[in-house]
């Protein structure tokens, strides 16, 4: 384990990343931003179209999160980022004074798969809500984003469902490149908030050195791992996360897109991650799914409905604390909507105790023990069929 000192510039208008401590290639750290500290490694809940699903915002506060995903593409179509910049911002307008990240709305123009048309300039598609026709590009990207307010803005990239052929891994990428230059120009001079490239390539070695060169040359604030967890699975998104954060700056976080179980972030996290967002947690809350120290309940089974236990002993979310699994298993069976609150509440409050658990692990040189035992939890069998 190593301590890490150095001196950073924390005005009011700068975001700084401070590298703490490392424990192999496990960091942690803190990004300091205008609008509050985020502790590193962090995990982000999604806010898509401005809100956690079944969350109040300072419920999901309570959990420890100390930032949130929005997400560019819905918010460009419903309410519109003219509209929430005429309303103050997308931070008072969803009642979020923490710092907010938004993604650059590539991903999703991506899965719109035949609503789409990809050029030099950028994508045109349809949207999906209305059939409404709309051209997202770089430039507009960042003007989406900068109406939103968001203290983190992503680079607008495309991003390849694999698995893909290496010619359209390698081609998309270099697309990438020129986009993110795009963006970087785009975003301008824009003090207390910073701009991330994103590093494509696919599972190819030479193409993750070759983008991350191209990024660290346009120089940005952060740098993300694009293209993973798009369909090549976890054995093979660990073998490139074996090689790709390396080839980024060490003194910038690096933010993994997407990710995802409780396993695949601490293994994120084992390879130098800093940062994760995913939609797992409140998704799988609203359909029933549990996460907890000891596996993945379905709370839904029948096995749960004469249960008086919590969904997690060691717990201290409010839906562990004040119901047992048999009330539980009974408003989701009523599908009452108390239920969805509960359990992402739970699925939250979880995810960020794995987060904290990693940051003090690192911080006290005892990563590997840490880990050791969150496997070992998640091996004791408490578990439903899926």
């Amino acid at each position: 384990m190593r301590h890490i000192s150095r001196m950073q510039d924390h005005s009011p208008t700068h975001i700084a990343f401070s590298l703490n401590a490392t424990d192999g290639k496990a960091r942690t750290g803190v990004i300091d931003t205008p609008r509050g500290a985020i502790r590193t490694p962090a995990f982000m809940p999604v806010g898509t179209a401005a809100t956690v699903k079944a969350m109040m915002p300072e419920s999901v506060a309570a959990t420890g999160a100390d930032i949130l995903l929005g997400n560019t593409y819905h918010l460009m179509l419903r309410p519109t980022a003219e509209r929430i910049d005429r309303l103050g911002g997308l931070h008072k307008f969803m009642n979020w004074d923490k710092p907010i990240l938004t993604d650059s709305g590539g991903f999703q123009v991506m899965s719109l798969a035949g609503l789409r048309k990809l050029t030099e300039k950028g994508v045109t598609f349809k949207s999906h809500i209305d059939g409404s026709k709309h051209e997202l590009t770089p430039e507009r990207s960042m003007e989406i984003q900068r109406l939103l307010g968001s203290d983190i803005v992503m680079c607008f990239d495309e991003c390849p469902a694999l698995p893909a052929d290496r010619d359209r891994i390698a081609e998309s990428m270099r697309l990438s490149m020129r986009w993110a230059a795009r963006s970087k120009d785009a975003f301008g001079d824009r003090p207390g908030h910073a701009l991330f490239g994103i590093m494509q390539g696919g599972l190819e070695r030479d193409l993750r050195e070759e983008s991350a060169e191209a990024l660290k040359e346009i120089g940005f604030d952060g740098y993300a791992v694009g293209g993973l967890a798009v369909g090549e699975g976890q054995a093979a998104m660990f073998d490139c996360l074996d090689f790709a954060p390396g080839f980024l700056p060490q003194d910038k976080p690096r933010y993994l897109m997407g990710v995802g179980k409780p396993d695949d972030i601490v293994g994120a996290v084992k390879r130098g991650i800093d940062m994760m967002d995913c939609v797992l947690p409140s998704r799988s809350g609203r359909t029933g799914q549990v996460f907890t120290r000891h596996g993945v309940l379905n709370i839904k089974n029948a096995r749960h409905q004469d249960d008086p236990r919590p969904l997690d002993e060691n717990c201290g979310c409010p839906a562990c604390r004040n119901y047992s699994r048999a009330y539980l298993h009974h408003v989701f069976r009523a599908q009452e909507m108390i239920s969805g609150m509960l359990l992402t509440w739970h699925n939250l409050h979880y995810f960020q105790d794995i987060m904290q658990g990693m940051r003090d692990a690192i911080a006290a040189g005892r990563f590997a023990d840490w880990e050791t035992a969150f496997h070992a939890g998640r091996a004791q069998g408490d578990i439903d069929p899926l």
